[in-house]
């Protein structure tokens, strides 16, 4: 038996009476809706339904896609960060004549994985801890502060010579220590803390003959970032010359120390 072919129809009103519909037809709006005995008509099979999807003009299309990706690449858009640095001290012009005999080794700061990576470290009194995602080290503070302690005892020119541990000079004396803080501390005043300490061994004996505890909260000129690296930066400048300071007074009180002596 031949069926009639049935036709596809396009269906936009909200209700289209029975009467109007082919034996197949799309609808296009949600709104659309079926009398009582059209609803029969699907029930028994007389007539399928297909829903359609809605059309979109192509030039609307293109419109909201271009839309879309501006959208996106803004939001998306990542921020620049920014990169700080500490001061390093300048090599003499002139090397001047030790007034220690001796060969220094300074040997890496050991501290938490907080200061051995690149981000700047900020804390409240209740030392809950964080760290800025923009704002960053040039290189891990452990880094930085062993370069400035290093330049700083080298600079003054009064030892012998002054090399990093790494180097395959063997010294008399090996200089290392701990870093504690480096950190932004907010309160009522926003303030730069440095605690590190240092000390040195005696390459031959294995004996510790010299240590130096420095701690200090340097006020910080400002609320933002910048201020606090220039205060952290301060500290650290001030924490070289109070170490380099402590080794002068020990190997003055300790001239036997001396190898050449």
């Amino acid at each position: 038996m031949n069926h009639p072919k049935r036709q596809q129809t396009d269906v936009t009103g909200s209700r289209e009476p029975c009467s109007r519909l082919a034996p197949s037809f799309r609808v296009q709006q949600p709104g659309f809706s079926l009398g009582p005995s059209c609803a029969r008509r699907v029930a028994e099979g007389e007539i399928s339904l297909r829903f359609g999807r809605p059309r979109i003009h192509p030039l609307g299309l293109v419109s909201y896609l271009l839309f879309l990706s501006l959208t996106l690449a803004a939001c998306g858009a990542a921020r620049p960060s920014k990169y700080y640095q500490l001061t390093v001290p300048a090599d003499p012009a002139a090397d001047p004549p030790p007034v220690y005999p001796v060969t220094l080794l300074l040997g890496p700061l050991q501290a938490s994985h907080l200061y051995r990576e690149d981000r700047i470290v900020y804390s409240s009194a209740s030392e809950n801890m964080g760290t800025y995602e923009y704002q960053r080290w040039a290189e891990p503070p452990t880094e930085m502060i062993q370069q400035v302690l290093f330049r700083q005892l080298r600079a003054s020119g009064r030892y012998r010579s002054v090399y990093p541990l790494r180097s395959n000079i063997h010294g008399d004396y090996l200089i290392h220590g701990h870093l504690y803080d480096f950190k932004e501390l907010n309160g009522p005043k926003l303030l730069a803390r440095l605690t590190l300490e240092m000390e040195m061994r005696n390459v031959k004996s294995g004996e510790i003959v010299w240590t130096h505890f420095y701690s200090h909260d340097e006020p910080v000129s400002g609320k933002n970032v910048s201020g606090v690296v220039a205060a952290l930066n301060k500290n650290v400048q001030r924490a070289a010359v109070e170490f380099q300071s402590s080794l002068d007074q020990y190997f003055s009180a300790h001239p036997s120390a001396s190898p050449a002596q």
